[in-house]
């Protein structure tokens, strides 16, 4: 189920090790962020082999166990971003793919939170998202940046355990991006309607 291409062989992994010191690195994969996603395939020292032949390329990994993905508009990704990490526990490893935003959850995400969306009532409003669970699978970025063309991390695995928001988590970011851009649209004076052609000068805008 796992698609490598393969090409000369690199240290790529001490390349990454070296990257870690004494720098936070949020679009990097880290080498305990690259061991993490290799354990994806179930046989994480095959894995780990092949992704160290070409490191630039992408890789396709299984979801359903180690993670689920939730696959969003990237305007209504970026939203639920700012509110996961101004607002609350911050957000898993973060992808970017073909025009659309890949966040990893938790296992079982893909499967409950549909459901959950369709219960809430500001679903409606939400980008449908794609999920992404067990038999699914998900193009993750190279280990190395290659350019800015192809998937690219914006937060990037760097443990062996990461933080993997759950369906509720999830759901919570959905709306309060919902709510944020609703605010956002919302302009409120403090005066009464002006005559015509009186001069109007929009308080509410000022800084």
């Amino acid at each position: 189920m796992t698609t490598w291409l393969r090409d000369e062989t690199h240290d790529i992994f001490r390349f990454l090790r070296e990257g870690d010191d004494g720098r936070h690195q949020t679009a990097r994969v880290t080498a305990a962020g690259a061991a993490w996603l290799a354990s994806a395939t179930g046989s994480r020292g095959g894995a780990l082999e092949r992704w160290e032949a070409r490191p630039a390329s992408p890789a396709v990994l299984p979801c359903g166990t180690l993670f689920d993905v939730v696959n969003v508009d990237p305007v209504f990704g970026r939203r639920m971003l700012d509110r996961l990490w101004e607002e609350g526990p911050g957000s898993g490893p973060v992808a970017v793919h073909r025009g659309r935003m890949l966040l990893f959850a938790a296992p079982g995400t893909a499967q409950r939170l549909p459901a959950l969306l369709e219960w809430e009532e500001w679903g409606d409003a939400v980008p449908r998202p794609l999920c992404l669970g067990v038999g699914d699978a998900v193009t993750v970025p190279p280990l190395a940046p290659a350019g800015t063309a192809g998937p690219r991390w914006l937060v990037a695995p760097d443990t062996r355990h990461p933080w993997l928001p759950g369906p509720e988590v999830v759901l919570w970011a959905c709306v309060r991006a919902v709510r944020a851009a609703s605010a956002a649209d919302v302009r409120v004076s403090i005066f009464p309607p002006a005559g015509p052609g009186a001069n109007v000068y929009d308080v509410s805008r000022r800084r």
